[in-house]
This record gives C-alpha cells, sequence and structure tokens, in this order.
C-alpha cells in the first residue's frame, strides 16, 4: 500500500477508484482481501482526514459516474466521519474524559504482558497478530478490520478499549479524535448503550476470502459499561459577518487551503501548524508524525504557487499570533485542547458543510442519514 503525500496524489487516486471501481463498492466493501489488493475500497481517508480533499469532492465526483440511489452506500461512508465530529462537537466532554482515563490506565497496563504482547502482535490469534503488523506497517487497516481488531482487543484479549484507541492513534494516518475514540466506543457498547460488536470466527472468514483459519474468540462477551452519560450541547458554530485583515491559521485538518469556503477570502499572511509529540496527550508514530509534515509541505508549497504569503510554525508559536489571527477550526482533538489549555484568543472560521452537517448530529448515525440527501442537495 502506498499513500502518496501530496494532493495531486490524492486526486488521482479518487479519479481511478470512480472511474474503476465504484461501481462495485457496496457488493464487495466488506471484503478484506490484504494489504496488496484494496481495489474494493477508496482508501481516502488519510486524506480526507487532512482535509487534503473534501467530503464533498468526493461526493461530487462519485455523483458524477452514477446516480445517488446506486452511490448511497458509498456516500454515507464518507459522511461518517462528519457524523461522528459533529456528534463529539456536541459533547465534548467525551474526548477529555477518555484522555484522563488513558492517563490513568496506561499507567496501570505499562508492565502488563498481554497488552505488552497485543502490541507486538504476539498472541495467540493469528488473525490479530498480522493486523497488528499490517497496521504498523502501512498506517492502515481495512474498516471492517477495524471492527474485528476492536472487538478482539476489547473481548477476546480482555484489555481495556482505551488502549486500543490509544493504538490506532499511535499508528493511522487517518486516526482522528472523533471517528477513533466514538468507533471503540461503540465496538465496547458503550457509544449505544448496551449494544457492543463481537467478532465472529465466520464473519472473519467469509469477508477475508478464507486466509485465517481456527480463530478462538470470546463470541458471547457482555458489553462493557459505563456510568457517565452525555447530552449535547446546543452550541453556535458562526462564523464572522465581515472579516478583518488578519492572519489565518491552519491546522492539520484543513490542508488544502483552495477548496475551503474562504479560497477567495485575502489574509495577511497563512501560517501551515505543525503540532509534533511535544504537545499530544497521545504520541504519535514517526511514521505518522512525518506523514503529516509532508501533507503540511505540499500545502505549503501549493499556497506558494499561488504566490500567498505562508510559512509552517510550530503550535507553541501559535501563543504569539492569537490576538490577530482567525483560525480555520481544528475540531474537538489535540490542537483545540493545546488553545484551550493556554487560554489562546482565537476566533475560529467554521466550514459551511459542518456549519449545515453538525446540526444533524445529535442523535444517531440512522437519525443522520435521513438529512444526507438534504446535505447533499445544499452543496451539490
Amino acid at each position: 500500500m502506498n499513500f502518496g503525500t501530496s494532493r495531486a496524489l490524492a486526486i488521482e487516486k479518487l479519479n481511478k477508484f470512480v472511474e474503476q471501481n465504484l461501481f462495485e463498492y457496496s457488493k464487495l466493501r466488506n471484503f478484506d482481501y490484504g494489504p496488496n489488493n484494496r481495489s474494493n475500497i477508496s482508501c481516502l481517508s488519510p486524506y480526507i482526514t487532512h482535509g487534503i480533499i473534501s467530503e464533498l469532492e468526493v461526493i461530487k465526483k462519485s455523483l458524477s459516474k452514477f446516480s445517488f440511489s446506486k452511490n448511497e452506500k458509498f456516500i454515507q461512508e464518507v459522511l461518517w466521519r462528519i457524523y461522528w465530529k459533529g456528534w463529539l462537537e456536541l459533547r465534548p466532554n467525551v474526548w477529555t474524559d477518555y484522555l484522563n482515563e488513558l492517563k490513568k490506565i496506561r499507567e496501570e497496563f505499562k508492565e502488563n504482558t498481554n497488552y505488552k504482547n497485543a502490541i507486538e502482535g504476539n498472541t495467540n490469534i493469528k488473525c490479530f497478530n498480522e493486523w497488528v503488523n499490517e497496521l504498523k506497517e502501512n498506517n492502515y487497516l481495512h474498516n471492517h478490520t477495524r471492527m474485528w481488531f476492536a472487538s478482539i482487543w476489547i473481548f477476546s484479549l480482555e484489555l481495556p478499549w482505551q488502549l486500543g484507541a490509544e493504538f490506532f492513534m499511535k499508528h493511522l494516518y487517518d486516526g482522528d479524535a472523533a471517528a477513533n475514540t466514538l468507533g471503540w466506543r461503540w465496538v465496547a457498547g458503550i457509544q449505544t448503550q448496551g449494544k457492543n460488536y463481537l467478532a465472529r470466527e465466520w464473519n472473519i472468514k467469509k469477508f477475508t476470502n478464507n486466509r485465517f483459519n481456527n480463530i478462538k474468540l470470546n463470541e458471547n462477551a457482555p458489553p462493557k459499561t459505563s456510568n457517565k452519560t452525555y447530552s449535547a450541547s446546543k452550541l453556535e458554530f458562526n462564523n464572522p459577518q465581515s472579516f478583518q485583515k488578519k492572519n489565518l491559521l491552519i491546522f492539520e485538518n484543513s490542508l488544502s487551503f483552495e477548496i475551503t469556503d474562504l479560497k477567495d477570502q485575502s489574509f495577511k499572511k497563512i501560517f501551515l501548524i505543525s503540532n509534533k509529540n511535544e504537545n499530544r496527550a497521545i504520541e504519535l508514530s514517526e511514521k505518522v508524525i512525518k506523514f503529516k509534515s509532508l501533507l503540511i509541505e505540499d500545502q505549503k508549497k501549493r499556497l506558494k504557487e499561488k504566490s500567498i504569503n505562508c510559512e509552517i510554525i510550530d503550535l507553541s508559536e501559535v501563543r504569539t499570533l492569537s490576538q490577530d489571527s482567525y483560525g480555520l477550526y481544528p475540531t474537538v482533538g489535540e490542537n483545540l485542547d493545546y488553545i484551550n489549555t493556554n487560554n489562546l484568543n482565537i476566533e475560529f472560521l467554521y466550514r459551511k458543510l459542518d456549519q449545515f452537517s453538525w446540526q444533524y448530529c445529535n442523535k444517531g448515525f440512522f437519525n443522520f442519514k435521513n438529512y444526507i440527501p438534504k446535505i447533499i442537495s445544499t452543496f451539490n
């Protein structure tokens, strides 16, 4: 598997998938044929996560090929991340509580043999071990495999979901606070209380084309429980009516300024914010940090080609710019935590797609799904 680090390569990957493989997506999407055959899925999530290409670009491209009815499953999957993000925006304490729990659990399990065996791919479950190595090697896992992996981690290896979510964030190119944290909560059975996801031998065999056999799992585990409940806040995500002449801060989730709603606005200077491990609660692997760094460099190159004044700076340098800058909203996660912890007064600018879509994220995805045609018609 190869994830190039430029917008040009991301667009190329999108076009190739839509032209050659989108037609059979809904039929084949759940199959994991292994890291050397990913033609049945798009593998676009590392680019969408970093804003290299937008969800709307992907959806518009797919609709130029097939009708909505033939595309519906693919479009739903593209919009899952917007749903997860919106859900977490309305309940940011879920992320805060997760990090607090992780800090405590990390200390308790640092010498735990089962945990060490799990992250080294040294368990008695062969498929799990292969996925650990695949994750470290390719920084990506098939979505169905992520569910199996999380279920095995939680219910067969009996390890805390918080550590599993950290392991994914450390190694995934497409890791983000919302999709990752809430996905692991969902598998555990605390996102939708009382409903867990259990990996089953027949399911793994079928959807890996019988690549694995003799898979001994706990297929009857009860869901995990939590005494915490989170109500949706009524938040406003408003942009200023008129723009002052300020700098613009761009974080790692918005790395294609030229396709944003603000591309025609004039800013004094654009600062691309690099967040190394020093300011992260979850330490990322060197490969993930490098991937982000190269994507930021590619955005700088594209801005320079358009004669836009820009510079890459470290997150810690934002302190000196906060009073005279707008910031493209980084969403709940590590960058926003740094800004809030340091009481930096930055006026955020929100994407129109998020402003419109997040109002439908107060309940479950099945409710959100009903509004997808409305979301598409609004922006198409």
